[in-house]
């Protein structure tokens, strides 16, 4: 009988519950948890796609020095060794933890106590830092803790919902399902979507900003001075529980309509209408994510939005509130231990001689962290000069997601001592490790994550351990008690971590704190094992409370919010010779830097190359050609993408995905290209306003090729590598010619010398087909030209899979699309069902002009829901045409 096991997803913050089922072959299916108060059984592509991800293709499975293979305690006596060795000579501050959102709460609870409270340095601090460390600043500063006041109930609830900096229908799918059904159910709901790109969350918008570059501080304090002049404004609320907004207002009003204007980029008209309907609305919800993170001016556009719900006391009752989205799915769980440099355990302060001593004594440790540590860009930039000469990288891929991340990589590089956890063999970044040490993968790990709403949940393992791979925590607890810290670190279990934590975050707290999560302090494995998901405060003796502040309650000293009165930030960081603005971010069906993601050819399938998004009157001054080639450029590095030219890009901006490796592609990682500045409070970086230029690639051959074994030893000037059905397809490019097309095959796709082609070559064109069989199995096919190839690719990668016995049907190959009556499904649209746009193309023909009629014929967009927008885009093309 098949067993099941609830867990949560490990992708993106909202933290969803799913239910693994393993059947007695081994085999592993994923399903929604209907259970779970996050998704109520949604998932998103991603999260359906969970059981073709956890192959133990390339992991990580026994510890290794020096690149060879070793044993667990030569491994973790060394790393001892070293870090102790390193501390004596050059003090705590030698040695830095560089850890992730990925990680379970428990292993950031361990790292945190070693790193803070038993080396005695700040230095620890996790790629959530990359993300919503402004949050944390502009929630500290507001409310004196990070405190996220509402819940997800709230984005239903509300009769307004401002999603600014978030393409929610691709970053966080399953609140964009709950969020579409609400206003389904409610016609009269508004959105309003913020961003200069129109992305597929627009869709559902009633008004779009397509806003200039980092306008969000102008567009918020324009509205704060707005609202102060309105009927909207509550001085009640204002008198009773804040304090600071006459210097907030009197910052506002100073800012002319014309600066306004100028600043955010948007027609007058338009931001009256915003301002008018957040005037006249009483319940109103302002997510936020990445967009207004991931910014030099990021914390102060966090206040911004609080100041305008601290001015209408719409924070923490029902529909109302500021909602700061998380990226990663334990990103809170890390705020909560500590994990970033400037903070300690259970939302105490570093900075605060009290809570310095709190912890101390509660942990009984020896020494304690005196002064903040270094923040992501600072720790790598010290890790370059020489100041942290050993390092411990834990479940992140800083190479491929760091800003100036070819300076990040040399700094690695030359780094006296480098520890890497991960469950991957191979990343960029493992690669310049001392020592390698196999962690667990999702499905073998046993902890709990929060998600954005502070929800806890249990992430709980059903498959066997492979190889000698070991949890995190367990990893740092034995490496603590090589270093003489026995006592304190005698964990047994997971169990025994999180009682610990949960019993410090009520040490001496009475209500002082918001974290408190006492109730669970005494909880056994059994109880551990079997907690469902809550959502925190829980303190020991009851008095939960689903939301924060609606009526005062704050966790400055005298319990009042703090108004801030911000300045407006440069908006425009281009300059003659980089006169572009990047963009970068998440697409649909990849995760971070595709270690697990990159494993499904159905993840794949949608978006199989790196690209970026340019405006058609861009690309014709620039000189690129759709599909073609472009290199971008900035002052750190270059990157080789496909040039996307849509409409939906704003002009003199452009958009990179942030997913791409040197693992899947060439010349791509886009995060070489972005400068290393940040936020002078939060120290996030600012991934989504970069100076670059670009300029296209003069390509001699473009190819497409399908192959039954993956690709290897590629040398040419673009290549990007996905995993498909059967086998891979590689898309790739070469700027020098190339005579010899079967020898380049027989190199680099794997086929044997006793397997001759069919195809052709054509001298005039440069164009070149060709087809390996072994019997009637398809081994690989290869396709060249002068151009961007056209080939039926979604057809061609089906043949990896099917017989061809037929010998004349075999030139339908070569020729690179389907005979007749056998229909090309087109480039995927639906990953969950792995619909087609020729499909769906059809299917309006055949008289389905609505989402819901596609969903019913074909299934496509009746799942995650990601697709619907794409689906709404094609049938209003298709209709548009039709009507010409």
């Amino acid at each position: 009988m098949p067993t099941e096991t609830k867990t949560t997803c490990p992708y993106c913050g909202v933290g969803c519950g799913v239910i693994a089922k393993l059947d007695d072959s081994g085999s592993v299916s994923v399903t929604g948890d209907p259970d779970h108060p996050a998704n109520f059984g949604r998932l998103c592509s991603k999260g359906s796609a969970l059981a073709e991800t956890i192959d133990l293709d390339g992991r990580l499975l026994y510890p290794e020095i020096g690149g060879e293979r070793s044993n667990w305690n030569a491994a973790l006596d060394l790393v001892a060794s070293k870090f102790s060795e390193v501390i004596a000579e050059h003090g705590p501050d030698a040695v830095a933890f560089y850890v992730s959102g990925q990680l379970l709460t428990e292993d950031y609870y361990v790292a945190n106590k070693l790193t803070k409270g038993f080396i005695g340095s700040g230095n620890i601090d996790t790629n959530s830092r990359l993300c919503m460390s402004s949050s944390v600043a502009g929630h500290r500063r507001a409310f004196g803790s990070d405190t996220v006041p509402g819940t997800y109930e709230d984005l239903e609830l509300a009769d307004l919902v401002i999603l600014t900096g978030s393409n929610l229908a691709w970053c966080h799918p399953v609140l964009y399902q709950r969020l579409s059904a609400a206003k389904t159910t409610r016609p009269g709901m508004k959105i309003v979507v913020i961003d200069p790109r129109r992305t597929m969350t627009s869709d559902i918008a009633d008004l779009h900003l397509a806003i200039r570059p980092d306008g969000d501080v102008a567009l918020f304090t324009g509205l704060l001075a707005h609202i102060a002049t309105s009927p909207a404004i509550d001085q009640n609320y204002i008198g009773a529980h804040t304090a600071g907004f006459g210097e907030a207002f009197a910052a506002a009003s100073s800012i002319s309509w014309d600066t306004l204007l100028e600043r955010t980029g948007l027609p007058a008209m338009q931001l009256r209408e915003f301002f008018r309907v957040f005037e006249t609305t009483e319940r109103v919800v302002t997510c936020y994510s990445q967009g207004v993170n991931q910014s030099s001016s990021g914390t102060d556009k966090v206040n911004a939005i609080i100041n305008c719900h601290l001015a209408t006391g719409r924070i923490g009752r029902p529909g109302m509130g500021p909602f700061s989205l998380t990226g990663q799915p334990n990103a809170m769980g890390g705020r909560e231990v500590g994990g970033l440099a400037n903070m300690l355990a259970a939302h105490m302060a570093i900075e605060n001689a009290d809570d310095r001593d709190r912890v101390q004594r509660f942990w009984s440790s020896p020494v304690i962290a005196q002064k903040p540590g270094l923040k992501a860009v600072d720790m790598f930039r010290a890790v370059a000069d020489g100041r942290i000469k050993a390092l411990w990288i834990m479940a992140t891929n800083p190479v491929v997601s760091m800003p100036d991340a070819n300076a990040v990589e040399a700094a690695i590089a030359a780094c006296p001592f480098v520890v890497v956890s991960d469950v991957l063999r191979e990343t960029d970044t493992t690669r310049h490790a001392d020592v390698l040490l196999p962690s667990l993968g999702w499905g073998e790990k046993d902890g709990t994550v929060t998600n954005s709403e502070r929800r806890i949940s249990r992430q709980r393992p059903f498959l066997t351990t492979p190889g000698e791979a070991k949890p995190d925590w367990w990893q740092l607890a034995q490496v603590a008690r090589r270093m003489g810290h026995t006592s304190a670190f005698g964990f047994e279990n997971p169990a025994a971590i999180f009682a610990e934590h949960a019993a410090l975050s009520a040490f001496e707290n009475g209500g002082t704190r918001d974290f408190d999560i006492g109730a669970h302090a005494d909880l056994d494995p059994d109880a551990y094992d079997s907690q469902p998901p809550f959502q925190w405060p829980a303190p020991s003796g009851g008095g939960n409370t689903a939301r924060f502040f609606s009526q005062g309650g704050f966790f400055h000293g005298d319990r009042r919010a703090r108004f801030i009165a911000v300045e407006l930030p440069e908006t425009d960081r281009t300059s003659s010779d980089y006169p572009l603005t990047l963009n970068t971010g998440r697409i649909r069906d990849q995760w971070h830097t595709m270690t697990r993601t990159g494993k499904s050819a159905r993840l794949s399938a949608h978006i199989a190359e790196p690209f970026a998004e340019i405006h058609p009157r861009d690309a014709i001054e620039l000189g690129v050609r759709s599909a073609g080639l472009v290199q971008l450029e900035s002052p750190h590095g270059t990157a080789v993408v496909r040039a996307l030219v849509t409409d939906r890009q704003a002009r003199g901006s452009v958009f990179v995905p942030m997913h791409w490796n040197d693992q899947f592609a060439a010349r791509s990682r886009i995060d070489a290209v972005v400068a290393p500045v940040v936020d002078p409070l939060s120290g996030q970086p600012a991934s989504k306003n970069v100076a670059v230029k670009i300029q296209p690639v003069k390509v001699q051959h473009y190819g497409f090729a399908v192959s039954v074994e993956k690709p290897d030893g590629l040398d040419c000037d673009y290549w990007a590598l996905a995993k498909a059905d059967g086998g891979w397809r590689l898309e790739f490019a070469a700027c020098d010619s190339i005579q010899d097309w079967t020898g380049w095959c027989r190199a680099h796709l794997g086929i044997p010398m006793e397997a001759e082609p069919i195809g052709y070559t054509d001298g005039a064109t440069g164009e070149t087909r060709l087809a390996f069989f072994d019997g009637s199995r398809l081994l690989a096919a290869l396709f060249i030209a002068a151009e961007p190839v056209a080939v039926a690719r979604t057809w061609a990668i089906q043949q990896l899979v099917a017989s061809h016995d037929d010998l004349r049907k075999r030139f339908a190959i070569v020729a690179g699309r389907p005979g007749a009556g056998k229909p090309d499904p087109g480039a995927t649209v639906c990953s969950c069902f792995g619909v087609g746009v020729n499909q769906i193309i059809g299917a309006i023909r055949g008289g389905c002009h609505s989402v819901e009629a596609v969903g019913r014929e074909l299934n496509a967009g009746t799942n995650c829901g990601s697709c619907r927008a794409e689906i709404r885009t094609i049938i209003d093309g298709c209709l548009a045409a039709a009507a010409e």
